[in-house]
């Protein structure tokens, strides 16, 4: 599990590396950053996201780690439509046609 760093910078030393609307999907960008060994913290910026979801989400890092983070949700990003349809096709296992 992926941890800040001990000196624990306030979220103000914080840097915001992915900026959102939807909760879920600063979570799995949260999860992603995790798989690859980056401490995160998701932070809403307007208004509580658990009462009344408005406003934006953002992920912050420690900034030694915001390059790296940047890079790995980019390369995630990379992935086309067409490649993600393959892939789960291929997940799915075999149809069976009815005629």
């Amino acid at each position: 599990m992926a941890t800040l760093p001990k000196s624990d910078p306030s979220e103000s030393e914080l840097v915001g590396v992915f900026t959102t609307n939807q909760d879920s999907e600063a979570q799995v960008i949260q999860g992603l950053l995790e798989s690859a060994n980056i401490a995160s913290v998701v932070v809403a910026e307007i208004g509580p996201q658990d009462i009344l979801p408005l406003g934006t989400v953002v992920v912050k890092v420690a900034p030694e780690s915001a390059e790296l983070a940047r890079q790995v949700i980019a390369d995630s990003q990379k992935i086309s439509d067409e490649e993600m349809l393959d892939q789960s096709e291929a997940n799915a296992g075999p149809t069976e046609t009815i005629q």
